[in-house]
């Protein structure tokens, strides 16, 4: 094992007290910010073995999670994507948000996890402590294999932060790659370190990157279908904003949503070189099989009132 830390320009005196307490680490100092996915772009080349964790600045871990981690990844040969158990450092009964218990799509582009729907986040009861195949492992403790992160040519700068992970794990899904749920593997996650729930900065990331990640991913079939509703969803929820006088959130998805328009022919370009190399594996979501067994989260969360991960899944179709 070797830990690697990026250091993404500060300008503390946290680089000197690592330094000084930690003198095993490597440190790989960058001169500027370059954002959750750039930061760990850059770090690659200095990783020496085999698989590469990410694991954010204010996670706090099992003392037995990289053996937990070990024994999944030798369970699960086919896959090379994994992520743990992450739970909240807040309060350590309850899953974290970003992450939970791993991460699906629903058939509009919205991100939910197996113990996280929207903002409601589930107590740990057992309920999923099974290794599962899940649509994407969050980047706050994420675990691939670095010949595949090399292949897919890292996170998508583009991104900066926010739903780059989902994006990559998309990525490698499209080349027939399966994404492992690792339950025994446990971290706890602060979270809102970079950016506050509820900021503008937040929200405006969330809604842009969604965007970014739709139009590069999805299959040419489902593209302005899935699009054209999602856009009139986002719509709703800028008057819903305005109604109950969130007007930073309003702001926020309004300019989310103009700062697209000069991006979409480069995001266009993009869609051409997210083509599966494994047609008959491709596993992408929504597609025309697999999207009336995805769930559609704002009816169900907002209409139906199921607020679980449990409660939305045994509402849908089975195949």
């Amino acid at each position: 094992m070797e830990i690697i830390l990026a250091d993404n320009g500060s300008t503390d005196e946290s680089l000197a007290w690592v330094k000084q307490h930690f003198p095993d680490i490597s440190v790989v100092e960058l001169k500027e910010n370059h954002f959750f996915a750039g930061g760990n772009n850059r770090a690659i080349g200095h990783c020496e073995h085999d698989y590469l964790i990410f694991l954010n600045n204010d996670v706090k871990v099992d003392p037995m999670w990289l053996n937990s981690l070990h024994n999944c990844i030798i369970k699960n040969p086919k896959s090379q994507l994994f992520q743990p158990k992450i739970l909240s450092a807040r309060k350590p009964t309850h899953f974290d948000y970003a992450g939970a218990a791993g991460g699906f799509i629903d058939r509009y582009g919205y991100p939910y996890c197996r113990g996280r729907i929207f903002d409601v986040v589930e107590e740990d009861r057992g309920q999923y402590d099974t290794d599962s195949t899940i649509d994407w492992a969050s980047g706050a403790a994420m675990v691939i294999k670095k010949t595949l992160f090399q292949d897919l040519n890292g996170f998508d700068e583009d991104f900066e932060m926010h739903m780059e992970e989902i994006d990559l794990c998309w990525r490698a899904r499209h080349n027939g790659h399966t994404i492992t749920y690792c339950h025994s593997a446990k971290v706890y996650h602060i979270g809102g370190g970079s950016l506050a729930q509820g900021s503008y900065r937040k929200i405006w990331y969330n809604f842009r990157n969604n965007w970014y990640m739709l139009i590069k991913n999805l299959p040419k079939h489902d593209l302005f279908r899935v699009l054209f509703i999602r856009y009139l969803l986002d719509i709703i929820a800028l008057k819903r904003a305005l109604f109950t006088g969130k007007f930073i959130e309003a702001k926020a998805i309004l300019y989310a949503h103009l700062s697209l328009v000069k991006e979409i022919p480069n995001l266009l370009d993009k869609r051409s070189l997210n083509a599966p190399t494994h047609p008959k594996t491709y596993t992408d979501v929504p597609s025309t099989n697999a999207a009336s067994q995805r769930p559609f989260l704002v009816w169900e969360f907002f209409f139906k009132k199921n607020t679980t991960f449990s409660k939305i899944q045994e509402r849908q179709p089975k195949s």
